[in-house]
């Protein structure tokens, strides 16, 4: 510890945080919304008594669940511009762009596993109260929209959250499409400046309170849901 330079920490703390952390957080946010939007989708789609609804979405949930997430990026990155020239016949490979990719695999990733969050939730409810609000005059998607989604989403915010967790934790994998987020900002000025020690110590200390603290509020969540049902 007597090379330990805390400095080196202070110095770099405002870029890693300004545009490191930033860059991390809002691919969090953009993928966690969009994926949960996807997933709903899926979900109903995999909950759907119409088989040419269900059978593509269980495929596309149950091969993304079972890819590594770095190999999708893989994919996306590289094969898509070309899939897309094929696609659409163009000449030269549609140009996506790194951050774009990054969006679009983490939403398409996270969308697998937001639909299963989705469909249990939907199916934690009792038929019987689907069926008491189709006897009041309820239609199907008024029913699934005023009776069951409110009382599955207060089930499934704790899960929900927890892969919110997980997908801040996996960001870090952009470093293979060179783009800056918080752990490669880290080792970028940790290279640099020859103290990677110091910096990948503050990035762990940052995602360890940053997780630490969101499992605590998940658990507090499950509790009160406990409470109520």
């Amino acid at each position: 510890m007597g090379n330990f330079d805390f400095g080196a920490i202070a110095d770099a703390a405002p870029y890693l945080l300004q545009t490191g952390m930033s860059f991390t957080l809002t691919l969090t946010v953009l993928a966690a919304v969009m994926g949960l939007a996807l997933g709903t989708l899926l979900a109903m789609m995999r909950l759907s008594r119409h088989r040419w609804l269900s059978v593509p979405a269980g495929l596309y949930v149950n091969v993304m669940r079972s890819v590594p997430l770095l190999l999708v990026i893989f994919w996306f990155y590289f094969l898509m511009p070309y899939i897309g020239a094929w696609l659409t016949g163009a000449s030269r490979p549609i140009q996506v762009g790194a951050f774009r990719s990054a969006v679009i695999t983490f939403t398409l990733f996270e969308a697998a596993y937001f639909c299963e969050i989705m469909r249990a939730g939907i199916q934690s409810i009792s038929r019987g109260q689907v069926s008491a609000s189709l006897a009041l005059g309820l239609t199907p998607g008024q029913s699934m929209r005023y009776v069951v989604l409110p009382q599955a989403v207060r089930n499934m915010v704790p899960a929900l959250l927890t892969r919110v967790i997980i997908l801040f934790q996996d960001t870090s994998l952009v470093y293979v499409l060179s783009l800056t987020d918080f752990l490669g900002a880290a080792a970028k000025v940790g290279q640099r400046d020859g103290r990677l020690v110091e910096l990948y110590l503050f990035v762990a200390v940052v995602y360890f309170v940053i997780c630490f603290c969101a499992s605590r509020v998940v658990k507090r969540l499950e509790r009160r849901a406990r409470v109520v049902r």
